[in-house]
């Protein structure tokens, strides 16, 4: 074999590895799963992925084997289908567990099953609680959070009948859903303007969310820190000090290995101004104090490249947190996406549509316009409207445990949908020290899934189009859930129905 015949021969194989790094194994779609059907991912149990289906009343859970054939569509008969109001999964290895909350009359009822890795009811019915609400009132009491390591699971209710002091009641269970600490405790609401958000549980079963007063559906003139301990009836609160500045919407990400709570927002300067750049608070629960607080400017090179259509000023004006992960070391890096809506009957205004919406304390999360739950999807607002989604650039900022900048980063894309947001945005896949950013563009009338890969020093490669162009499926990349540490399961769109697409990464 001469000099030429081993490059090329040396070629081949690079390209073959390369063609194969990653695979897709599509699930065939099935006439009663049209796009209008409710779905969840629940994960991979067993040997198996498993996927909540809502349609025609009824409950399901599909099992697919590894080469995503639907061996099994269990019915789950047992859920009153009628006035059933939400569902959330908590899968483990071998089983996962499945709470639910119904309404009969004037009562919420919230139970628990186990399912198995074949789909199957694994245990008898656990009732978790109950509560009495007036037929006026809304009907979604109960939200359902775990821990990283999903040792803790906790459940809370908020009552707001009197608007300036709620009753909130937690109920801590351990992985096997056994009651471990049932807590109430009041909470003042002094002003009319008082919220509450963006509950958290840690792997020691504390509780953490934030309290923060919203002038007028506007900027956040102040902010608190609420963590109740796991054994504790009473709450304890910590300011969030940032005088001088406006914060926009705070995020909480629990870092268990550090024992602490980490706060960010976007800040602006002054009342519905250009967003200026992010605010930080770190505060360590070992201590009783805070650890870091900071605030971060955007440069103006940074505004240039991940600006868009926008002016550099209002560069991040239209964009929003996406992703936080928190470094073992405390530093941290942070995801923000550019996503709007325009429409011929109203100009897209980021107070309007984030904020205008004043928040259920039933639905903490609601207001959200990237909120990717099942109960959420088929909701969406505006869609007897011509509303245009639209979802662009990803930018990520990595920062170091002082909260100074060390790298970022930008992806740049364009999506549009004119029927709902289901196909647009992205997903983010950790595998091992490099992070997979999955999203649809479109390329010659079709939707290709891309792929791009962020290293641990801020390189982004792209790698090969990830889309099968002779099937005809189309991605909705936010809904797709990581099974495995190289394994996601994302649902498509095949013409009118709905199906299960794994992607592998070898």
């Amino acid at each position: 074999m001469n000099v030429k015949q081993v490059v090329l021969f040396s070629f081949f194989l690079l390209s073959l590895s390369a063609g194969f790094a990653q695979r897709i194994v599509y699930s065939q779609p099935d006439r009663d799963e049209t796009r209008r059907m409710n779905f969840e991912v629940i994960g991979k149990v067993g040997p198996n992925f498993l996927v909540y289906k809502n349609f025609s009343g009824k409950n399901y859970i599909g099992v697919y084997n590894n080469d995503m054939v639907q061996t099994e569509r269990v019915l789950h008969d047992y859920i009153p289908y009628d006035r059933l109001i939400n569902v959330d999964f908590f899968p483990y290895a071998n089983h996962a567990w499945m709470v639910y909350q119904y309404q009969r009359r004037n009562v919420v009822y919230c139970e628990a099953v186990q399912v198995d890795g074949m789909g199957k009811k694994a245990s008898d019915v656990v009732h978790l609680d109950t509560t009495h609400i007036g037929f006026g009132g809304g009907n979604r009491i109960y939200s359902a959070i775990s821990s990283d390591d999903r040792n803790n699971i906790m459940l809370f209710k908020i009552n707001s009948r009197n608007k300036e002091l709620y009753q909130i009641t937690t109920l801590l269970f351990n992985k096997d859903l056994a009651l471990q600490k049932r807590s109430q405790f009041p909470l003042a609401m002094k002003d009319r303007d008082d919220f509450l958000d963006k509950f958290n549980v840690d792997n020691e079963g504390d509780l953490v969310f934030t309290r923060f007063t919203r002038n007028n559906n506007d900027n956040l003139v102040q902010t608190q820190l609420m963590w109740k301990p796991a054994a504790a009836d009473t709450i304890t609160i910590i300011p969030v000090p940032h005088e001088g500045m406006f914060l926009d919407e705070p995020h909480i990400k629990v870092d268990n290995a550090n024992k602490r709570y980490f706060l960010t927002s976007f800040y602006y300067k002054q009342r519905r101004g250009n967003i200026e750049g992010f605010y930080f608070f770190n505060w360590d629960k070992t201590t009783g104090n805070p650890v870091m607080q900071n605030a971060v400017a955007l440069s103006d090179e940074l505004r240039n490249e991940a600006r868009g259509e926008a002016s550099v000023k209002t560069a991040f004006n239209d964009y929003f947190i996406r992703n936080i992960i928190v470094k073992r070391d405390g530093g941290f890096l942070i995801g923000a996406e550019s996503y709007y809506t325009t429409s011929r009957f109203n100009n897209w205004n980021r107070w309007n549509y984030l904020y205008g919406m004043p928040m259920s304390t039933f639905d903490y999360y609601s207001y959200s316009p990237l909120y990717n739950s099942w109960y959420y999807r088929n909701q969406g607002w505006g869609r007897n409207q011509a509303v245009r989604h639209h979802a662009d650039n990803i930018t990520i900022m990595s920062f170091d445990n002082g909260g100074k900048p060390e790298w970022n980063a930008v992806i740049h894309k364009g999506q549009f949908d004119d029927e709902s947001d289901d196909r647009i945005s992205y997903a983010m896949m950790l595998t091992g020290s490099q992070a997979h950013f999955l999203f649809n563009q479109e390329e010659k009338r079709s939707l290709l899934l891309n792929d791009f890969t962020l290293n641990a020093d801020g390189d982004i490669s792209r790698n090969p189009t990830l889309k099968n162009l002779d099937k005809g499926y189309e991605f909705m990349p936010k809904f797709g859930k990581q099974v495995a540490a190289r394994t996601m399961v994302i649902p498509c769109y095949y013409r009118n129905y709905i199906c299960f697409a794994k992607v592998e990464f070898n």
